[in-house]
Order: structure tokens, then C-alpha cells, then sequence
């Protein structure tokens, strides 16, 4: 039976739930898998050396997070087409040789939201950050039906270069760069930088511009309250935190890396365990 070995890269990953998550589905499976971080704050390594040592060390595949999403596509050898149109890339299978570079985000995303925020309105959402994971968050509410999405971000190229993107994929007018005072009038928010990470503290906005009829999606999990989501739910948000995408866009790539269908309910029952909350919104 193979032995599956999977890595994470990332920087300040010592708190992912990545392993136990992957590992233990595994294990349900009768999968045998070992699953690694590979953290580049403590190799010390830029991505495309971690990258070029974990595929001669026989990895099977790898999980890319954070700084790593969009500075590891110049190193791969192929981009599936849904990793090519979000400009980034979260799991990178090895096949042949070659690495190919997919993303899972998206599809994490999306289905967390319509399970935990249902029935949220949708016609104008805005989205804070356009790195890898925005480009992800923002191909998911526009696929979803959002019918303006504003994003910010304090980089203001990047943020025009995603807004250029979206319009090549879903049709001009249906993005555009805004301030975070356009949350005043939005149905939803979501928060896609690394702010209210546990290395990272802090709020990505001015609290008082939150409101009781907004939405708001944090793609942070550790901590699973964050200080938006707290600021948020005392505001009277309805609220979703990141517990759902991390557990869901993990099942895709364990798909991806074993060809294997793991079960997302059960992984979801899991991250319960571990968090000590549920994986849906409140």
C-alpha cells in the first residue's frame, strides 16, 4: 500500500491543524500518511528551495500557505485551470515528477459559506485582502452570486491587479477597488489577511464601521474568535469564522494528493474536537 508524505509551507505555521486534520481522516481511511510542516521561518529557506527539497525528498504533495500561495507559481511545472485564473496556489500534487499546482480555497470557501450563512444577502459584499486566499475568497462570492464585490487592500496594486482578474472572469462591473468605509453600506464582509492571527493581532478595520445587518466571514482559524469576529457579534453581526474553509478545502486536497474521497462531515466532526466549538456560523 503507498505511503503518503505531505508537507505544509508556510511561515508561522506551528499552530496549524493541518497535520491532526489530515492524518487522522487518513487514518479513517486506511490510508498509511505522514503529513510534515515545513515552516520557512524556521528552515530559514525561500519557498522555491523548500520546494525543490521537499520533491527530491520523494513528497507526495504539499499544502502552501501563507507568504506562499502566489510566490511559489513561478517554481511549479504545471497550473491546473481554476489554480490559473486565481493567480495563487494552496496544494501542489507531484506527479510524474512534475509539480502541479491546484487551489482548494475557492471551493473551501464557498462551501463553508452556504453551509453556515445560507441565506446571507448577497448584492453587495465587500472583501478585505487580495493575496492568495482573497483571490480565492473573491472568485467564490462572485461564483456564489454576489453581485458587487469592493475589494481593499493596503496594497492598492494588488488589490487593481485582483479587481482586473475578476473582471476577465466574470464580466466588467462586477468588481471594484473601495476603501473599508464601503462596509457602511454592504450586505457582507469578509476578512481574508493574516490580521487577528495569533501572531498578528489586531482588527483589519475600524470596529465602529460595523453594523447589526452586516455579515461577517473571518478565513482566520487560529484563533477561531477573532477580534473582528468578536467586535462583529457584539455589533449584532451574524458571523462566520474560518473553521469551516480551513476543514473543507483540507478534504479537496486529501482528495487531490490520494485520489480517495475523504469524508468532510467527519473531518468537520474532528476540527469540533480539537477547537472545542463547531465549524459553522453563529
Amino acid at each position: 500500500m503507498t505511503t503518503y508524505l505531505i508537507g505544509l509551507i508556510g511561515s508561522g505555521i506551528g499552530p496549524s491543524l493541518s497535520p491532526a486534520l489530515h492524518e487522522r481522516e487518513a487514518a479513517e481511511l486506511g490510508l498509511p500518511y505522514s503529513y510534515r510542516l515545513l515552516d520557512l521561518d524556521v528552515i530559514g529557506l525561500p519557498v522555491n528551495e523548500v520546494l525543490a527539497q521537499a520533491r527530491a525528498e520523494g513528497f507526495d504533495g504539499l499544502n502552501i500557505t501563507h507568504p506562499a500561495k502566489q510566490a511559489i507559481l513561478p517554481h511549479l511545472d504545471e497550473l491546473v485551470p481554476e489554480a490559473a485564473a486565481l493567480g495563487a496556489v494552496n496544494t501542489v500534487v507531484f506527479e510524474n515528477g512534475r509539480a502541479i499546482g491546484h487551489n482548494t480555497d475557492a471551493t473551501g470557501f464557498a462551501r463553508s459559506l452556504s453551509r453556515g450563512l445560507p441565506d446571507a444577502r448577497m448584492k453587495n459584499v465587500v472583501l478585505l485582502g487580495a493575496g492568495g486566499a482573497g483571490a480565492a475568497v473573491a472568485h467564490a462570492l462572485l461564483s456564489l452570486g454576489t453581485g458587487h464585490l469592493g475589494v481593499h487592500d493596503v496594497d492598492r496594486d494588488r488589490a487593481a491587479k485582483l479587481v482586473s482578474a475578476l473582471e476577465r472572469s466574470f464580466g466588467p462591473g462586477r468588481a471594484t477597488t473601495c476603501t473599508p468605509e464601503a462596509v457602511r453600506t454592504a450586505d457582507g464582509l469578509v476578512h481574508a489577511t493574516p490580521t487577528g492571527m495569533a501572531a498578528h493581532p489586531g482588527l483589519p478595520l475600524d470596529e465602529s464601521l460595523l453594523r447589526g445587518e452586516l455579515w461577517v466571514a473571518d478565513i482566520v482559524y487560529r484563533p477561531l474568535e477573532t477580534a473582528l469576529l468578536a467586535a462583529a457579534r457584539a455589533r449584532g453581526c451574524r458571523v462566520l469564522h474560518g473553521g469551516g474553509m480551513v476543514v473543507l478545502q483540507a478534504a479537496e486536497s486529501l482528495r487531490l494528493f490520494t485520489g480517495v474521497e475523504p469524508d468532510a462531515d467527519r473531518m468537520l466532526a474532528h476540527f469540533e474536537e480539537l477547537e472545542g466549538e463547531p465549524a459553522h456560523a453563529s
